[in-house]
């Protein structure tokens, strides 16, 4: 299948012909609204599907909206007409198609000349008043708000808030694409329903937003991930990420250092407790303690050695051998004195999950040797 996308440069095209090219048997034709006129009639008429993303939104001179967004659509039409080329197509409109603004009148003209087109050539037309979309990729200081607040506040930069209340809807860029890419195998002649909906969507308040993506930025600092269990907070975390510039993209862990090995917390969470890293020295037993509240979870990844685990009212005593040619998780129980010994001739990693993040003021921790 041949699949002409325009505006491949552009925010959307990016990650759409990014996704294209994971698929198989497609021959994708990149477009911009610079391309040779020559090499646009040769890609339209080889076409099988068109995603039709080119168009502007920022420009110095209103006229130019009109000029880009309805004239090249124009153009792609009366090439696609010259051939006789009935192909799909779908269009990137804008909820701002339905004012009267020049940017929405523009669009407005182009959904005209495409529903038009369609029922003079009997052509499958999938219409997208698209919100505002986010993720990675986006151009900051441009047209998203979302880009901007994400390239500013991982750069400590200042941001603008005329009107902290106004509340936003906004689509996130791979669920757009996920589903633009099912209209390549979609089987629907209706024609009588040309517009189409991406789902899900997002509402947030600029103030919740800024507040949300600053709390990534101080979480970040203090070795804390967010809560991700919501489905807009993962997703908005996933796109600041990507704005992180790459000379920051490391940091470095504290680890607390003495004869026996060291222990280094790695992630910590408000909800989810904590995981860390701990050495262990050869010969060196760590723990001979036991908790009320917190519990554990240990898994060897480095190393070998024996976990032991005692119930505080029991004389028994339990072993697990753990090495890491055979990984297995060991919980350790509220009640259970527990230690770990390196019985090999090398450093012993053991990666530990808790429940709650370490406090000093309340460690919860008593000491009981097994």
């Amino acid at each position: 299948m041949n699949v002409l996308v325009t505006g491949s440069n552009g925010f959307i095209g990016k990650n759409l012909i990014s996704r294209l090219k994971e698929e198989e048997n497609l021959n994708i034709f990149e477009c911009d609204m610079d391309l040779d006129k020559g090499l646009l009639e040769e890609y339209c008429k080889e076409a099988d599907f068109i995603y039709h993303l080119a168009g502007i939104n920022r420009t110095d001179d209103d006229k130019d909206f009109m000029k880009s967004n309805y004239g090249f659509t124009l153009d792609l039409l009366e090439i696609l007409i010259k051939y006789n080329n009935r192909c799909p197509i779908m269009l990137s409109s804008s909820i701002q198609a339905s004012n009267i603004s020049s940017y929405g009148k523009s669009k407005k003209a182009a959904e005209d000349l495409l529903l038009s087109y369609s029922k003079k050539n009997n052509s499958n037309i999938f219409i997208y008043r698209l919100p505002n979309i986010f993720g990675k990729w986006c151009k900051p200081n441009y047209n998203s708000v979302v880009a901007t607040f994400c390239h500013n506040i991982s750069r400590e930069l200042p941001i603008t808030i005329t009107v902290p209340e106004k509340e936003i809807t906004l689509v996130y860029i791979d669920d757009l694409v996920n589903q633009l890419i099912q209209l390549l195998y979609s089987t629907s002649t209706d024609r009588d329903n040309s517009f189409y909906e991406i789902q899900p969507t997002y509402s947030i308040s600029l103030k919740n937003l800024s507040q949300l993506l600053y709390s990534f930025w101080e979480w970040g600092s203090n070795g804390y991930i967010p809560d991700l269990a919501d489905d807009f907070t993962k997703k908005l975390y996933s796109t600041y990420l990507s704005y992180i510039p790459e000379d920051k993209l490391s940091h470095k862990l504290i680890m607390y250092c003495d004869d026996r090995g060291s222990f280094t917390e790695f992630l910590k969470t408000h909800r989810n407790g904590q995981i860390s890293v701990n050495l262990i020295k050869p010969g060196i037993i760590k723990g001979n303690h036991y908790h009320n509240t917190k519990v554990e979870k240990f898994l060897v990844v480095g190393g070998r050695g024996v976990i032991r685990l005692k119930n505080i009212f029991s004389d028994s005593v339990l072993e697990y051998l753990v090495d890491s040619e055979a990984m297995e998780v060991i919980d350790i129980p509220i009640g259970y004195s527990h230690n770990i010994e390196n019985t090999g001739n090398e450093d012993m990693i053991v990666v530990i999950w808790c429940n709650e993040v370490f406090d000093k003021e309340n460690p919860d921790t008593y000491m009981l040797n097994i």
